[in-house]
C-alpha cells in the first residue's frame, strides 16, 4: 500500500498519541487560529481519546480550498437535465475502460458477486462512474478538504463528523493523516467512500490485512459490494424498467422521493403502464427524466433505491444502472 503510515517525521506514544516533529511545528496553517479550532480539538479529545497536541499540529498543517467551497455549491446533479448528465458518464470510453477494468478483475468481481449477491457489473459501474476505473481519484489531501468544509461550510455540518471519522480511520489503519488524498469533499479511493463509509463498509476483501482502496482494486471492488449488501440489496431482483404513462396524471407523482411510496399494483392504478411479469406486490418509485426531446419514465425498485444510498440522487442511481448495462452488451 502506498499510504504508508509512521513515515519519517512521526513518533508514536502509547496506542493514539501522534506527536509530530520537525517543521510540522513552526509552520502556521490556515485553521491555527480559527474560531472552530478548540471545539473540535475538544470533541475529538472527549468523544475519541485523541491526543490535543496531536490534532493541534495535525490541523495546524491544514489549508482552507477555495476551489473546493466553489466546487460543492455546484454538484452536477442540481444543474444538469438528465440528458446532460448522461452524456457525461454514459461514453464510449468509459464503456470500453469499464470492460477492459471487468475483465482484468474478473475473478475477484466474481467472487465479490458470490459473496455478497451485487452483479459485478453494478460494481464496475459504480467504480466507473466514481473514478473512471481508478484514474481520477482526486487530488486534493482529505485533511484540507475536510478542513475546510467542516469550518467553513456550515450548511453541511455531517463534514464536521466526517472530519473527526477521518482522524479516527487514519489512526486505526495507521495512515498519514497529511499524506491521503481524495476528492473535494473528503471521498476516497476507487469507490470514493468518506471516512465514515470507510469505517463501516471497507473490507480487506484480499486478505492481506490491511484495507486498502485507494491502491488495491481487489479491496475497492469487495467494499462497494459490501456497501450494497448492507444496505439491502436485494440479490437477483430487478432494479428498474422503463415505463409509459396511460393517464398523465401519474405525472405529478414522479420525482416527488427517492423512497419507494407505492407498489407496483398502485403505481398501475395511477396510471403507469408495467411491464408483464412483474411482481404487483413490491414497493416502486416513478420517476421522470428529461431527454432533448421529451421525458423518459422509470419505475424503480429497491436496489435502485439501494444505489441512491451510495449518492442520493436519481440521476446518479440511473447513470450507474445505464453504465451496468452496457458493460454487459
Amino acid at each position: 500500500m502506498k499510504l504508508n503510515i509512521l513515515k519519517k517525521g512521526w513518533i508514536v506514544l502509547g496506542s493514539s498519541a501522534l506527536v509530530l516533529l520537525g517543521s510540522l511545528f513552526i509552520s502556521d496553517g490556515d485553521y491555527n487560529n480559527h474560531p472552530k479550532l478548540e471545539p473540535f480539538i475538544q470533541e475529538m479529545v472527549s468523544e475519541h481519546q485523541y491526543d490535543e497536541k496531536t490534532l493541534r499540529a495535525l490541523l495546524s498543517q491544514a489549508e482552507r480550498k477555495d476551489s473546493i467551497l466553489e466546487a460543492i455549491a455546484r454538484p452536477a446533479e442540481r444543474t444538469k437535465a438528465w440528458h446532460e448528465y448522461r452524456d457525461i458518464f454514459i461514453t464510449k470510453s468509459r464503456i470500453e475502460r469499464g470492460k477492459a477494468f471487468m475483465q482484468e478483475h474478473k475473478e475477484t468481481l466474481a467472487a465479490a458477486e458470490a459473496k455478497y449477491g451485487v452483479p459485478k457489473e453494478v460494481i464496475a459501474a459504480i467504480i466507473g462512474v466514481e473514478t473512471f476505473y481508478g484514474r481520477n481519484k482526486g487530488g486534493y489531501r482529505v485533511i484540507d478538504a475536510l478542513s475546510t468544509l467542516a469550518f467553513d461550510y456550515p450548511k453541511r455540518p455531517i463534514f464536521w463528523r466526517e472530519l473527526k471519522h477521518y482522524f479516527v480511520l487514519v489512526r486505526k489503519e495507521n495512515l498519514d493523516p497529511l499524506a491521503v488524498k481524495g476528492s473535494y469533499a473528503g471521498a476516497m479511493g476507487y469507490g470514493q467512500f468518506i471516512p465514515s463509509s470507510f469505517l463501516s463498509y471497507a473490507v480487506d476483501f484480499d486478505e492481506d490485512g490491511v484495507k486498502d482502496i485507494w491502491d488495491n482494486p481487489k479491496d475497492a471492488i469487495g467494499s462497494v459490494a459490501y456497501y450494497f449488501k448492507r444496505h439491502g440489496w436485494q440479490t437477483g431482483q430487478p432494479i428498474v424498467d422503463r415505463v409509459t404513462l396511460h393517464n398523465h396524471g401519474a405525472d405529478e407523482y414522479a420525482n416527488q422521493t427517492l423512497k419507494l411510496t407505492a407498489t407496483v399494483q398502485e403505481w398501475q392504478q395511477r396510471g403507469v403502464n408495467v411491464s408483464k411479469g412483474v411482481d404487483e406486490q413490491q414497493d416502486a418509485q416513478l420517476f421522470r427524466y428529461e431527454l432533448e426531446d421529451g421525458m423518459d419514465y422509470w419505475l424503480a425498485y429497491k436496489n435502485f433505491y439501494v444505489i441512491t444510498r451510495y449518492n442520493h440522487s436519481r440521476l446518479y442511481a440511473m447513470a450507474v444502472y445505464t453504465l451496468s448495462q452496457a458493460l454487459v452488451q
